[in-house]
This record gives structure tokens, C-alpha cells and sequence, in this order.
């Protein structure tokens, strides 16, 4: 876990041509604002659906091969985006975001089925802080290679990142540890004729565990609160006399912040309620966006900021941990991919849905997040304290974890 962890980082550090994508294409593309922006969206959802379907591939063939595919076969489109013409653009920027969603999924369920029952929060906020180290680095890396050179390169660095990233992962991960738990031991395919689905639909599975749709429905409506932060809050800020420079400096924050806590929280609440830890995280988040009501100045800017980082390291990580313990052994890479796209979906509906109305009422913006959000939070902290509590937080006997 810990080398995975590490080839995660090294392919985060890369991994930021999609801070870049709507400056290439209005730039040196020569793309008008609406074509780019349509380009964008179109791989917002390739990114969604790549998440969405990870895991399902896996659960079939095994969480390691697919996570290599995806790697091998985004990171080639990813050298080949500078030459391409406008037109193959529409369809290749898609398909790189779709495999680098499969990729997300794909590793999240190498991690929840190498790791056991009690490891998992730990193990997944080292995977996730040396994924926003990496981002954190790579991004002022990446602004200097786009003007110092071209923004060319970037596609390029991506590219081959995500390509040594696949060769690591086969370096590193045996092969059984990312089968389909019907083939654990051989590292091959299930044998099964439905891949194992025979065990149990998985919308059996879910009705099975309702405290887990109400987490999911909380993430659902929390990832486009979330997400305003990337998109109507730095407009937000210009409106108000603050430049990219000062939203460079929030975002930082966010990063340093994650850095220097995410692990040292997951360790020290390991013991806690994850109902409760991600409850508490999504109304942190709502909280957050609530200081903007003050006013958007510098200082409610910062406090924002870190409102939603401490609301987003307790709610991220527990929220995968906790759906990777509430998986059937047969069916932890398609509880991983539901997860993960529920996860991102705020990439498809945080622009559209907040540009409308931060554009018809700016003012209604920061408090409907503030109550969509503290909403989502107590709908989970309802349901934890209600829910009758699982093996894996009662200390009972543990299920069993392919792998």
C-alpha cells in the first residue's frame, strides 16, 4: 500500500493538465470560450463515468489489470492530445478522462482489498494526502512549464506520469492482491459466469445497508456544494477586488492544511463513529460556505477555506473507508466505483448549477450551500445515531476481505 501510495504521488505531481485545459484550448488551440467549455464538460463526464465503472471491471477481471489498462491506455491519449486536430480532441479528452476515472475507482479498490477491516480510514488518508502533496507540487510546476516552454508539455509529463505509474503498479502490486475475490488466489478472471454477481445484485446489496444510501445521497448533494470552490467562488472573489493571486493562496491553504492533518486525524479518530466523522465533515463544509454570508473579503476567504478543508478531511477519506467496509467481498470494487462517482459528479453539476444562479441571485448562492450541506451532514448524523452499528465498528468479528 505504502508503494502504491508512493506511485501515487509521483503521477499526482503530473497529473494537473486539467487546471490548464480551458486556458490551452482559448490560447494556443484558438478555441472560443462556449467550444472549450463544451470540450471541458465532455470530459467531466468521461471523468464521472470512468468512476462509476472502475470497480465494476474490476470486480470482473481484477482491480490490478484494470487499473494497468486504464494506465497504459490513458496515458498514451494523454501524449498524443498536442497533434490532434479539434475534432478528435471532442472524442480524445473524454476517453483520457474516462480512464483516469477507471483509474481512481481501480486503485480505490486495490486499496480496500489489501488493506483489512480497521485500516482502511489510515490507509486511504495516505493515499489521498500524497495525492494532494502531489497536486500541491505539480501545480505551480505545471505553470512554469506552460509558459516557460508550451503547454504541450504538459499533455506530455501526464502522459508519460501515468504510464510509468501503470509499469510501477505492476512492479509493486502482486497480482492476487488485485484479483476478483472469486480468483484471489490465481490472479485470474472469476470464473464465475457473472463475475460473482450471482452473491447478490447490487441494488440488493445497498437496501441491504440504508445508512449507505443515505451517505450516498449526502455526498451526492454535498460534492456540488463542495465544488463551488473550484468553480463561482474564484469568480466570487474577483467580483469582490480579489485576483488570481489570492485565490492561488486559498488554495494552497487547503492543500497545506490536508498535508499537515490528514493523516494525523485519520489516526487519532480511527475509533470513531465514520457516521459521525462524515456527519460532522459536511456540515463543517456548510459552515464554511455559511462565512461567506459575512462577505467575501480576505479574511472570510481564508476562514472559508479552512472551514471546508477540516470539513473535507473528515468526510473524504472515512466516507471511502466506510463504504469499503460495508462491501461484500464480492462486490468491493463496484461499492468503490458507486462511491467514486458519486464522489466527483459535483464535476458535471457544481458549474452549471451554481453559475445559474450565482449569475440570476449572488446572493442566494452562499446560503443555499450553507443549508444544502449542514442538510446532508444531519441527514447522516441522524442516520448514524439511529443506524444499528456494523461489525467493523463494534469490534466484532470482522468479515472476511478478499485479498
Amino acid at each position: 500500500m505504502w508503494l502504491l501510495a508512493a506511485g501515487v504521488f509521483v503521477n499526482a505531481v503530473v497529473s494537473c493538465t486539467f487546471v490548464f485545459v480551458f486556458v490551452w484550448l482559448t490560447g494556443p488551440r484558438g478555441l472560443g470560450a462556449a467550444q472549450a467549455g463544451l470540450i471541458v464538460g465532455i470530459g467531466g463526464i468521461g471523468l464521472v463515468a470512468g468512476n462509476f465503472t472502475g470497480g465494476w471491471y474490476g470486480d470482473r477481471f481484477g482491480h490490478r489489470r484494470v487499473l494497468l489498462t486504464a494506465s497504459a491506455l490513458g496515458g498514451l491519449v494523454l501524449v498524443t492530445l498536442p497533434v490532434l486536430s479539434t475534432a478528435l480532441l471532442c472524442a480524445a479528452l473524454p476517453a483520457a478522462q474516462y480512464a483516469s476515472g477507471v483509474v481512481r475507482a481501480a486503485n480505490s479498490a486495490l486499496v480496500a482489498v489489501t488493506v483489512p477491516d480497521g485500516s482502511r480510514r489510515q490507509a486511504f488518508a495516505v493515499i489521498r494526502c500524497l495525492s494532494n502533496g502531489g497536486f500541491t507540487l505539480g501545480t505551480p510546476l505545471g505553470a512554469l512549464v506552460a509558459t516557460g516552454l508550451s503547454y504541450d508539455w504538459l499533455f506530455v509529463a501526464e502522459g508519460l506520469g501515468t504510464l510509468f505509474f501503470a509499469l510501477w503498479t505492476a512492479r509493486v502490486v502482486p497480482a492476487r492482491a488485485g484479483a476478483a475475490p472469486s480468483a484471489a488466489l490465481s490472479g485470474e478472471p472469476s470464473a464465475a459466469p457473472d463475475g460473482g454477481r450471482g452473491r447478490g445484485g447490487l441494488w440488493r446489496e445497498l437496501r441491504a445497508r440504508p445508512a449507505l444510501l443515505v451517505l450516498l445521497g449526502a455526498i451526492a448533494v454535498a460534492d456540488v456544494v463542495y465544488r463551488q470552490h473550484y468553480t463561482t467562488f474564484p469568480a466570487a472573489l474577483a467580483d469582490h477586488g480579489l485576483d488570481t493571486r489570492a485565490y492561488g493562496l486559498l488554495i494552497a491553504i487547503n492543500g497545506g492544511v490536508i498535508l499537515l492533518l490528514e493523516i494525523p486525524a485519520a489516526l487519532a479518530l480511527r475509533r470513531r463513529s465514520p457516521l459521525h466523522l462524515v456527519g460532522t465533515g459536511l456540515v463543517l463544509v456548510g459552515g464554511g460556505y455559511a462565512v461567506l454570508m459575512l462577505g467575501v473579503g480576505l479574511a472570510a476567504a481564508v476562514a472559508m477555506m479552512v472551514l471546508l478543508t477540516l470539513g473535507e478531511i473528515l468526510y473524504k477519506t472515512t466516507a471511502t473507508a466506510y463504504v469499503a467496509d460495508e462491501a461484500p467481498a464480492h462486490a468491493v470494487g463496484r461499492f468503490q466505483s458507486l462511491y467514486a462517482g458519486v464522489s466527483v459528479s459535483g464535476v458535471v453539476l457544481a458549474g452549471p448549477l451554481g453559475g445559474a444562479l450565482y449569475a440570476a441571485a449572488p446572493g442566494l448562492l452562499w446560503p443555499l450551500c450553507a443549508v444544502l450541506a449542514a442538510g446532508a451532514g444531519g441527514a447522516v448524523l441522524w442516520t448514524g445515531r439511529h443506524a444499528v452499528r456494523p461489525a467493523h465498528e463494534t469490534g466484532s468479528h470482522p468479515r472476511a476481505v478478499a485479498g
